[in-house]
């Protein structure tokens, strides 16, 4: 492989803002895996966040990207896959498996698309150093003939359009909105672009938490709070954990969730998950990690009283999609007043709206 650039390469990034900031050229945020597509000729590689290669993991996308992409070039995108409901950030974690047969089989069970939203070289040419107006140009232009499972996102320079898209493009499960500066050159593992996502919180039963990774019997020191709401019919769900504390405030929790803990004979909403056959094809508080099989994510079970308050960005199925945070207690609230029901239920929108053809090939 012979590029103007060449791998590895750190992606450019974006800088968290409030708001969506006027002048610039906006698109869709998009839920999945970063990655830089490398290709010359029959080579291709997959780039990732932390530079590794993702290749072997996507074999199907390889194929694509010799049939559709100009011979010789480098891309900047998102790798998704997609489904009639909209993104689906779980069914891509679960492709990236260390078995090849596994890998085969959900090349062909969840088959992923690759969304390009930058340009970083093509032919002979570097484009890092031009700015980004005329490398979406050029983007647009080397794609003008691509076909699905590659997609090239949308654009806009309108604020009022990029203000739609931030409310309606939630309910096919897009992140929010990227703003690039118009003149702006390509900048690897630099925050020079701009991320507009959606926060908002919630009240959440505290149901137990997991020591730190450092934590010893001599000093020990909480690590996360699972969290769960109550269904409608009296089930406590699940649905995520709150992380993120100092080091002093990991100690401090350990006393202060102490009166909490189980006595003889309590019973727990998921005391039957301490069962490995409960966790088969499922995601609880006491399963194993998909990234690593040695790592213990079992868990303290704390008596279902305590409120807290959480901020969030969006819900996947019925847990948050990204670790919350802890905003306060709520002991003004009971646990039974901690439903779905205070949950903000975003617009549902098609994503083959967005993109044509990315969602049609759901299965």
């Amino acid at each position: 492989m012979k590029l103007p650039v060449m791998p590895p390469v750190a992606p450019m990034l974006a800088k968290s803002v409030p708001t969506i900031p006027p002048g610039a050229s906006y698109e869709p945020k998009w839920d999945g895996f970063r990655s830089l597509i490398f290709r010359d000729g029959d080579d291709v590689e997959f780039g990732s966040r932390n530079e590794k290669p993702m290749t072997r993991y996507f074999p199907e996308l390889v194929e694509a990207v010799r049939a559709e992409l100009p011979p010789r070039c480098v891309l900047d995108g998102e790798i998704v896959v997609a489904t009639d409901a909209g993104l689906d950030f779980e069914a891509l974690q679960q492709r990236v498996h260390p078995a090849v047969s596994r890998v085969t089989m959900l090349s062909e069970k969840t088959p992923a698309s690759f969304i390009a939203f930058d340009l970083l070289a093509l032919d002979d040419e570097d484009y890092t150093g031009r700015p980004f107006a005329e490398r979406r140009a050029a983007l647009a232009n080397a794609l003008a003939g691509a076909r699905a499972p590659i997609h090239l996102t949308p654009t806009t320079t309108d604020l009022a359009v990029a203000e739609r898209w931030f409310v309606e493009l939630e309910g096919a499960h897009l992140d929010g909105v990227i703003a690039k500066p118009l003149d702006g050159t390509y900048q690897p593992d630099k925050r020079v672009m701009f991320k507009i996502k959606h926060v908002r919180t919630a009240d959440c039963v505290l149901a137990g938490f997991r020591w730190h990774k450092t934590s010893t019997e001599a000093a020990p020191l909480v690590g996360s709070l699972l969290l769960g709401l109550y269904h409608d019919d009296g089930r406590l769900q699940h649905v995520g954990v709150v992380g993120a504390f100092t080091a002093k405030r990991r100690a401090e929790l350990v006393e202060e969730l102490a009166p909490l803990l189980l006595g003889e004979g309590d019973d727990h909403p998921w005391q039957e998950w301490a069962s490995a056959e409960a966790h088969q094809g499922q995601r609880l508080p006491g399963n194993v990690s998909r990234w690593n099989a040695t790592k213990d994510l079992s868990f303290v079970p704390l008596r279902p009283e305590r409120v807290l308050e959480v901020k969030y960005e969006h819900m996947e199925g019925t847990r948050f999609r990204h670790l919350a945070h802890f905003v306060r207690w709520r002991d003004d609230r009971t646990p039974e007043s901690c439903t779905y029901e205070q949950l903000e239920q975003p617009l549902t929108y098609a994503l083959d709206d967005i993109v044509p053809g990315l969602g049609a090939k759901a299965g």
